[in-house]
């Protein structure tokens, strides 16, 4: 039977402290409404890196967060974003996919909209008919050192506080001199805060990665957040050398935990995520001038997990389709003009990942099945390993619990 709304409040109450969540939170669709509810249409979101709309109108249409979304460059170069429903009947106004146009129409009874979403034209309408009363109805958009992010609420929440931590971090990446090298999509059969728990540890990538272990540090401080704040002395050597040389690295976490940036150290000897370590593009996307640099790691929950290496970056988006169905997309990002053939070969570049996702997506599907198992009960996180997984998931249920009544829920100690 579905979750009811009092059925939720008591499973956020009791839930134990250090210990995952209760079968429903994984299974019931009640509960993943609630989470697209509260959530994914309430904060904001990452889109895609703005370079994928390379000139005045370009678009990008996709399903996301239980929405149509229409994201647009207008003739101005401003980037958009419309509900992608047309003012007159509500018809779909471009498919699934990309392209590029010069004015949005409607293919059902051809209304046509200019690309800022003005009404521009609606055939036999009556003499009163006011067309700026029909324009698209937009979604809160915003661009940030080349990366797009959208929020459905009506009233978006601040976004400005996100901007001046991360643009520092961001802006020795030179995004907005970038291009998409390639872009990958798979369905995950699992629940979208499992694919976000997998993504907080590396308690599970020794033996689940062997391609990435060449270049990523399996170490619990680089994939978590340490529960007491303290850096190790390792990273913050690291921090010291990368911020001497004016690279922005240290940690900074927002105060609800939501976002986090902090450029750590590859395995030693790693410059880029390739088999041998080595630079995947000859060609720099950015000024990042240092011997080792590390990776910029940033997430942004609920939509965004990156990584922006001296040579090119890589973008990751997290879109719930349903209880047990998650979309993850991610977008390889090169110099503008580092030619394919040239200064990168397309599959050195992209093998690492492409492997790590198909095996990320076993490790979840796998965790999917097992919960779904009459047997599935919480269990204990390490504190050692899996403090990331818990930070995750106390975020989660407060930001679930806040709409339901106004307090913030803990898990109880035990």
């Amino acid at each position: 039977m579905p979750i009811s709304t009092s059925e939720l409040d008591e499973l956020l109450a009791r839930r134990r402290a250090g210990h995952s969540l209760e079968q429903p939170f994984y299974v019931d669709d009640e509960i993943f409404q609630a989470d697209l509810e509260r959530i994914f249409q309430r904060q904001w979101l990452f889109a895609l890196p703005a370079c994928q709309l390379t000139k005045p109108g370009s678009y990008v249409s996709l399903r996301f967060a239980g929405a149509g979304v229409l994201i647009v460059r207008g003739q101005d170069n401003v980037i958009r974003a419309f509900h992608n429903t047309c003012r007159h009947r509500g018809s779909v106004l471009c498919q699934p996919g990309d392209g590029h146009l010069a004015k949005l129409v409607c293919p059902y009874h051809q209304w046509t909209y200019e690309l800022d979403g003005r009404l521009l034209w609606a055939r036999d309408m009556p003499a009163d008919f006011d067309p700026e009363a029909h324009s698209l109805k937009p979604i809160h958009c915003r661009e940030l050192c080349g990366l797009v992010f959208i929020c459905l609420a009506r009233q978006a929440p601040d976004f400005e506080a996100y901007a001046a931590l991360a643009a520092p971090y961001l802006q020795v990446h030179d995004l907005d001199q970038a291009k998409v090298a390639h872009v990958s999509t798979i369905v995950e059969k699992g629940n979208w805060k499992l694919v976000w728990e997998n993504n907080r540890e590396c308690y599970h990538c020794g033996v689940n990665h062997p391609s990435l272990c060449r270049s990523f540090s399996p170490d619990p401080a680089v994939a978590g957040v340490l529960p007491d704040g303290s850096t190790p002395e390792r990273l913050a050597q690291h921090f010291e050398r990368c911020e001497a040389a004016g690279i922005p690295s240290r940690f900074q976490i927002a105060d609800s935990g939501q976002y986090r940036l902090a450029r750590m150290p590859l395995q030693e000897g790693a410059v880029s995520y390739t088999l041998d370590g080595k630079p995947a593009v000859k060609r720099p996307l950015g000024r990042v001038g240092l011997a080792e640099p590390g990776t910029l790691l940033k997430f942004h929950y609920p939509s965004m997990w990156s990584h922006y290496l001296p040579d090119h970056s890589l973008t990751f988006r997290v879109n719930p389709i349903s209880a047990t169905e998650t979309e993850v997309t991610t977008t390889w990002l090169v110099h503008k003009d580092a030619v394919e053939g040239v200064d990168y070969d397309l599959d050195r570049l992209t093998e690492v990942w492409l492997h790590t996702n198909d095996e990320d997506r076993q490790v979840v599907e796998n965790n999917q099945l097992g919960i779904l198992s009459l047997g599935y009960e919480p269990g204990p996180y390490s504190q050692i390993q899996e403090n990331g997984v818990e930070q995750f998931v106390d975020w989660y249920c407060e930001a679930l619990a806040t709409p339901v009544s106004g307090t913030r829920l803990r898990a109880v100690e035990v």
